[in-house]
């Protein structure tokens, strides 16, 4: 009797010192943004420099986890062999109530038309994906 291979792991982003803060906190099933004194404005990606006015005057903040969905795209045919048996599934961008917009997936959810809608109204989850990386995602708020 043959064996029913697995399919191939994700490659998990690799944590740079700049983001390692946020990585941390996501394994804690939190999310937190970077945050500009000086502009006022909240990003992601994680890094030391704010990338709307270039201030180095930044922090961190503890996001809610609630944010609407800006853009979003159905997979079909995975890019790669890790992705091919998950097809399909929906890749978003989500904007995060503060405005930073985060790329990820949307879960719980069925990947058709009818079901998405830009504007719908998304919350955190974490996904564990090995015991050194846990993914944010999103899905329909209840």
């Amino acid at each position: 009797m043959a064996q029913q291979s697995q399919p191939p792991p994700i490659t998990p982003p690799l944590p740079q010192p700049e983001s390692d803060f946020y990585w941390e906190k996501c394994k804690a099933h939190e999310l937190w943004l970077r945050h500009c004194k000086a502009c006022d404005s909240t990003y992601f990606y994680p890094r030391d420099i704010c990338p709307d006015c270039f201030s180095r005057d930044t922090d961190w903040i503890k996001s809610s986890g609630r944010g609407t969905l800006y853009a979003f795209s159905i997979v079909h045919r995975g890019p790669v062999p890790a992705f091919r048996d998950r097809a399909p599934y929906i890749t978003a961008l989500v904007e995060v109530e503060g405005g930073a917009r985060i790329p990820t997936n949307l879960v719980d959810i069925e990947p058709d038309p009818a079901n998405v809608k830009i504007g719908m109204a998304l919350q955190v989850v974490f996904e564990d994906l090995d015991d050194k990386i846990t993914l944010p995602k999103f899905r329909p708020a209840s």
